[in-house]
């Protein structure tokens, strides 16, 4: 209905403030009907002294009654102002239930949430300036010390410069990937997936890899014959992401176990190890951005479980830390590793409908 209207002329719209064109309207519409009243009563001898007063009050209740209608309005751009510069702790208050209040209060929820995203961008910055200086010094040290004479280049220290390179290549694709997910510019390419034979890949990959970092763990997978759709490059990089985090974090001799299973009309993932687990408290927040707890020196970013949760998601699926399973009996070195908690996570993606049971 507004836009049918905009033709309609605007004659307030040179006045700056909202409590005088409230004022002025409201004079406007009751001196109007004052004086028709006036003519029709035939009140022409009425003294026109106490006509002015009558309206100099009028104005006054106005002027009174429009002040508390804009002060939100005022509180609201003084607040802007201030976030223009950097200031986002300003608030409004919200006490009114009309449309101002409303406003007021959707003003305070965008306050929070710039709020929020200004800290999580400091907080990105001076995480990934701390990620990177790390390998960008150790590289520095090498070869300064390889120019200097001091040490040679021999094939230990070269394949340590490599681990570094490697490390900065991994956090620049985690970042540009999560960038891109943040952005909303990673379109899924949906294909049908059989799921045993894509895990199947990721543990061979997951295998190689963890034999060329020096992990002596072994896989186990167990997948049921049953397709799922999704994009198979973006859920090869979120399983592949888990185990290799299981490889790092599993004691020597130790197994990580994948386990592929239907429940009712979605998928159910699950990824074991056998290392010393994760928190409870620390459990929500290590799909956060930079959050590795206390493995701070394995070599991780920090990022891969953050981007495994955007992709899950994206899938519409769910990712979670669990409790693991109680330990069962055994005897001699084997009940020294399943002593160990573990760390369990489930993921489930949907099934796609043609997969559903007919009953």
């Amino acid at each position: 209905m507004a836009p049918a209207l905009g033709w309609l002329p605007r004659p307030l719209d040179p006045v700056r403030s909202i409590k005088a064109k409230l004022s002025v309207a409201l004079g406007l519409s009751g001196g109007v009907g004052l004086l028709i009243f006036w003519w029709s009563l035939d009140f022409m001898r009425v003294e026109l002294s106490w006509f002015a007063i009558a309206v100099a009050l009028g104005l006054v209740t106005l002027q009174v009654a429009a002040h508390g209608a804009t002060v939100p309005l005022r509180e609201m751009t003084d607040a802007a102002q201030a976030m223009a510069h950097g200031d986002y702790t300003r608030r409004v208050r919200a006490t009114s239930r009309d449309e101002v209040g409303e406003l007021a209060r959707a003003f305070n929820q965008m306050a929070a949430d710039l709020a929020a995203a200004d800290r999580q961008r400091r907080e990105l910055i001076a995480n990934v300036s701390h990620e990177l200086r790390t390998p960008i010094t150790a590289l520095r040290g090498l070869l300064e010390n390889i120019v200097d004479g001091v040490s040679e280049a021999e094939p230990e220290t070269m394949q340590t410069a490599l681990t570094q390179t490697e490390r900065l290549g991994r956090l620049v694709t985690e970042l540009l990937d999560l960038s891109r997910l943040d952005a909303g510019v990673v379109p899924l390419t949906r294909t049908p997936i059989d799921v045993r034979a894509f895990l199947d890949d990721v543990v061979r990959e997951a295998t190689v890899n963890a034999d060329g970092a020096g992990h002596d763990v072994r896989f186990v997978v167990s997948a049921p014959a049953i397709s799922i759709e999704g994009d198979r490059e973006r859920l090869h990089q979120v399983f592949a992401n888990l185990l290799d985090n299981a490889a790092r974090h599993s004691p020597p001799g130790g197994t990580v176990t994948v386990r592929a299973e239907r429940h009712h009309a979605h998928l159910l993932v699950a990824v074991a190890d056998q290392g010393e687990g994760i928190p409870q408290a620390d459990r929500d927040r290590v799909f956060e951005r930079f959050t590795r707890g206390e493995r701070a020196t394995d070599g991780g970013t920090g990022l891969g479980l953050a981007i495994a949760r955007w992709v899950v998601q994206l899938h519409r699926g769910t990712i979670a830390v669990v409790d693991p399973p109680s330990p069962g009996p055994a005897s001699g070195a084997a009940v020294q590793v399943r002593s160990r908690p573990g760390c369990l996570i489930h993921v489930t993606l949907p099934l796609p409908p043609a997969s559903f049971p007919t009953s």
